[in-house]
């Protein structure tokens, strides 16, 4: 089974670091299961290295920067000030939802789970491991290939965070679409490299 093990982020890691990441010597803040490798620099520019892909020649799935890896073992996660937890998704803006999402299933046999359709937002969602690949096309994507737009964090105590960082950091935590669940985003003046958001765990039923 394909497995993402770390995203590559062209972000400054104290960047990261000011807003209650605890990022290693080696840039590298490590949430949940995966690494973000923070590689320095701006504009975001990101990539992803897969591990047990059914071809390790591939590093380019439609306009998607992809590497290799074997899985490593991370250990436990440590615990990042800021009360993050791990990854809940990253999201892939692409012209065309069928064509990405079939060369994201070719390159990693993930399959498409499904398509969901919101007004003129139509979203398709693939498992690597831990990580939700969400893709998304509507009519102000530009681009005429994949790329990866920005991730959604996971954390307990979402007011917390937004104390912690303040209103020039973050906007204000507000309902998400996902019943039940909490949402904030980090402001662009962060310095992130890309959108992040981070939301309140998935409600059990």
């Amino acid at each position: 089974m394909t497995t993402a093990i770390e995203l590559v982020i062209a972000a400054e890691p104290d960047a990261w670091r000011a807003v209650g990441f605890e990022v290693g010597d080696d840039g590298t803040c490590v949430l949940g299961d995966i690494g973000v490798r923070l590689s320095g620099g701006s504009g975001g520019r990101t990539a992803w290295v897969l591990a047990d892909a059914p071809d390790p020649a591939v590093i380019d799935i439609d306009g998607l920067a992809t590497a290799h890896g074997a899985i490593a073992h991370l250990g436990a996660a440590p615990a990042h000030p800021n009360g993050v937890s791990s990854i809940d998704h990253v999201v892939v803006y692409t012209p065309d939802l069928e064509r990405t999402c079939a060369a994201i299933e070719a390159a990693t046999a993930a399959p498409l789970k499904r398509i969901r359709e919101a007004g003129s937002i139509r979203q398709g969602f693939h498992r690597l491991g831990s990580l939700i690949v969400e893709v998304v096309t509507h009519p102000g994507v530009t681009n005429e290939r994949a790329e990866f737009w920005g991730l959604a964090l996971n954390a307990n105590d979402l007011d917390a965070l937004y104390l912690r960082c303040g209103d020039a950091a973050m906007s204000a935590p507000r309902d998400a679409v996902q019943a039940g669940r909490r949402i904030a985003s980090f402001r662009e003046g962060a310095g992130l490299g890309l959108p992040v958001a981070v939301m309140t765990p998935h409600v059990r039923h």
